[in-house]
């Protein structure tokens, strides 16, 4: 939502990671719940090169911070597109102290991240920096790695920390609660004038009508997945090639269809009982899910964790079946215009969405988790269809295409448009409870943060020392 104000203008600002790097290191959401040090903008005094003690400038508990480690966050910054002219190395030397405590008590609180989570998060991120910068060699220099060995071996340490610091942040927040009373303290606080303005926002609901698929097509897919079977059982021509050449996931055809799963990943469940099921070298039988049909080889079984390849085919949508679909949603936009049924009603007795047919077809903002949408930030996909909608009107049928290329059939209503306001407290309990929440979770953080320097070893080594820390890293 888009804030305007003055006195509320502190708890966003602590309640946001504004650096790059930490997005880049520990897969932060920019929305993550931090009491930094980034946020205090004292000018330090020029670090001299002459102060480096053999490259280390700080140690937290069993970690040390290298005077590159600065220079490495600088780059990430610069390599989103971020400016780094107001970023001072005393900020970023503040953000990874926090980042080191996190991770040092992580430890000392038995919080365990195995090696497989993190080799799970290193490729997919890997291939995506490896995209950005255009070739591993090219990665490789801008980070200034001599191997692509060695760079893995690097920012595998590097998530790894990471994963810790994120989840004993989480760890400490998690217990804290807010309660309505609380809330209404948080808010009359402030005065009228320094209340935020909200922007305008709507409530939407969808009913969606999904082509049904003949036998015939199915039929069709079936049968290609048990040809690739048979060929690599075979040995004529291998899992990887055919996955490259005819899977249609494009998350993981260009690396052979390659997945390492956990039984702890948010897999359908369909999926993850097929992967569980077979021996390392044995390849699946076709079989279906909410994606299309499958087949899985597994290459290596690690205790939770299992190496498999798959192909995923999607069988085709006739003419014919389109037709059908249209016909039908057509059928029910009538019955609700004409008003025979409610769009509600209607969503949950007929839609195909299983997200959202129980509660009515309402859409859940993914950023807030609420029904409201703020105009100014939906997908740009959604503002188009919903933009010129009144209040209560039912959109004409959409056609409707998602990342796999399956066409569906959809209707859309606005259920309740908000305009621009002052904050109000009924209104908008939900925004404000959110930020009383988080201004009671940064004060947690804060004094987490304050009990363990004191108890934990911590050096802070040359003109680093002068620096204008928010904590009292220097232990003054």
């Amino acid at each position: 939502m888009p804030l305007k104000m003055r006195s509320m203008k502190s708890i966003i600002k602590n309640a946001c990671l504004v650096f790059g790097v930490a997005a880049f290191f520990n897969a932060a959401s920019a929305q993550e719940i931090i009491q930094s040090d980034t946020v205090k903008t004292v000018a330090p005094k020029p670090v001299s090169q002459k102060q480096k003690i053999d490259g280390v400038i700080g140690v937290v508990g069993d970690y040390v911070i290298l005077d590159s480690d600065i220079d490495i966050a600088y780059i990430e910054i610069t390599s989103q597109g971020n400016p780094t002219k107001d970023i001072t190395r005393c900020q970023i030397l503040g953000k990874l102290l926090e980042d080191k405590l996190y991770a040092h008590q992580a430890i000392q609180d038995s919080i365990v991240v195995t090696d497989a989570e993190i080799n799970n998060m290193m490729e997919e991120r890997i291939d995506a920096f490896v995209e950005r910068a255009g070739s591993m060699e090219k990665l490789l220099k801008i980070y200034k790695r001599p191997t692509e060995e060695d760079f893995r071996t690097y920012f595998f340490d590097i998530l790894k920390m990471g994963k810790l610091t994120s989840e004993m942040r989480n760890k400490i927040i998690e217990a804290v609660e807010i309660t309505p009373e609380e809330v209404r303290t948080f808010f009359k606080k402030f005065p009228k004038e320094d209340l935020p303005q909200i922007g305008a926002e709507i409530e939407v609901s969808q009913i969606v009508i999904n082509p049904e698929v003949t036998k015939a097509e199915k039929q069709k897919v079936i049968d290609k997945l048990n040809e690739f079977r048979t060929d690599v059982l075979s040995g004529n021509g291998s899992f990887f090639s055919k996955a490259v050449l005819y899977s249609k996931d494009e998350g993981t055809k260009s690396n052979g269809g390659f997945m390492r799963v956990n039984r702890k990943n948010n897999l359908v469940k369909e999926f993850k009982e097929r992967a569980f099921s077979l021996e390392e070298g044995q390849i699946s039988e076709p079989f279906e899910t909410e994606y299309g049909w499958h087949i899985i080889m597994v290459e290596k079984i690690r205790g939770q964790d299992v190496d498999l390849r798959h192909i995923l085919l999607i069988p085709k949508i006739s003419e014919e079946a389109m037709q059908e679909a249209k016909d039908e949603i057509v059928g029910i936009r009538n019955k609700i215009v004409n008003g025979d049924i409610t769009f509600a009603d209607a969503a949950r007795s007929s839609s195909d969405e299983k997200e959202t047919r129980a509660n009515g077809g309402v859409l859940t903002n993914p950023q807030t988790l609420d029904p409201r949408f703020d105009l100014t930030k939906m997908d740009p996909s959604l503002y188009v269809q919903v933009s010129d909608l009144q209040e209560g009107q039912v959109s004409q049928p959409i056609v409707d295409e998602d990342r796999l290329g399956r066409k569906t059939y959809k209707l859309i209503t606005v259920t309740k448009r908000y305009d621009a306001h002052t904050a109000d407290y009924a209104l908008d309990y939900l925004k404000i409870k959110d930020l009383a929440l988080k201004e009671k979770q940064i004060k947690a953080i804060g004094d987490w943060t304050e009990e363990k320097i004191k108890e934990t070893y911590i050096k802070i080594n040359g003109e680093y020392r002068d620096c204008a820390f928010v904590n009292n890293w220097v232990k003054k």
